[in-house]
């Protein structure tokens, strides 16, 4: 079944009920993990997901509540597997990506870039794309958020997923997103307090109307946010009058366009 699951929904700041950014896509026939933030693991085992075959890890950019699992990942498949894996892993991220692994090999051990099996390190550059096995074309868009940040979305046959990473205001990113099944984006604070890197609920319901994705999933929301207000209303008053969703742990959805 083509579906995403959501692993990890939350912020940098911690919260209990809830790991930072990790989202895992079985499309295709193929596993990707995009981003693996603070809890992903145990959030990938708590789930009952196959880390141990992954297919693909996608990085969107280097900030801890994006990448903060990495290490305990690699670790994990160097020590944490009944049997030794052979397949390899492909990682994709933007520029510096390898760059990034090599310090991760500095400060954690050679294991980084020799977990007992092939790595493969590719950088994707803005508005590049790559055919994978499996009949996947991934495609990246950059972001306003840092200077490497990348949104993707993953396509195959009728079957479609994109996430925003974190991401600015944009005029791009919507019909970048056009037609995806379900189109994951950031929604971090309200519209009177959200800087130039990050999105609101206006902001989200512009680009969610250049998209018209089937379901939007709203994460990476703070928890001041939640609290607060119905994130999903307060879109849905912006102007956007397609099926929302506010993204929990487990949370598991169709990539197949209805």
């Amino acid at each position: 079944m083509d579906e995403l699951i959501v692993v990890g929904c939350g912020t940098v700041v911690p919260e209990a009920d809830r790991g930072a950014s990790s989202y895992y896509v079985h499309l295709g026939g193929r596993s990707t993990l995009f981003d693996c933030g603070p809890g992903a693991v145990q959030g990938l085992a708590r789930l009952g997901l196959p880390w141990a075959t992954l297919d693909q890890l996608v990085i969107t950019h280097f900030h801890a509540d994006h990448v903060g699992a990495l290490p305990g990942l690699l670790f994990a498949f160097t020590h944490g597997l009944p049997e030794p894996r052979t397949t390899p892993l492909h990682i994709i991220g933007p520029e510096g990506t390898v760059e990034f692994f090599a310090n991760l090999a500095r400060a954690f051990g050679d294991y980084i870039h020799d977990p007992g099996f092939p790595i493969e390190i590719d950088e994707v550059d803005a508005d590049g794309e790559r055919l994978l096995a499996g009949g996947l074309r991934l495609r990246a868009h950059k972001t306003p958020h840092t200077a490497e940040s990348l949104a993707y979305r993953l396509d195959a046959g009728q079957a479609s997923f994109g996430y925003s990473g974190d991401s600015g205001p944009t005029k791009s990113l919507g019909p970048f997103m056009t037609g995806c099944a379900a189109f994951v984006c950031e929604c971090s604070l309200h519209d009177h307090e959200v800087s130039d890197n990050h999105l609101s609920p206006s902001r989200v319901a512009e680009i969610a109307g250049a998209a018209r994705p089937d379901e939007l999933i709203l994460t990476h929301v703070y928890p001041h946010l939640r609290k607060d207000a119905d994130v999903a209303g307060l879109v849905r008053a912006a102007g956007y009058a397609g099926r929302i969703q506010v993204a929990a742990e487990g949370l598991a959805v169709s990539l197949t366009r209805g």
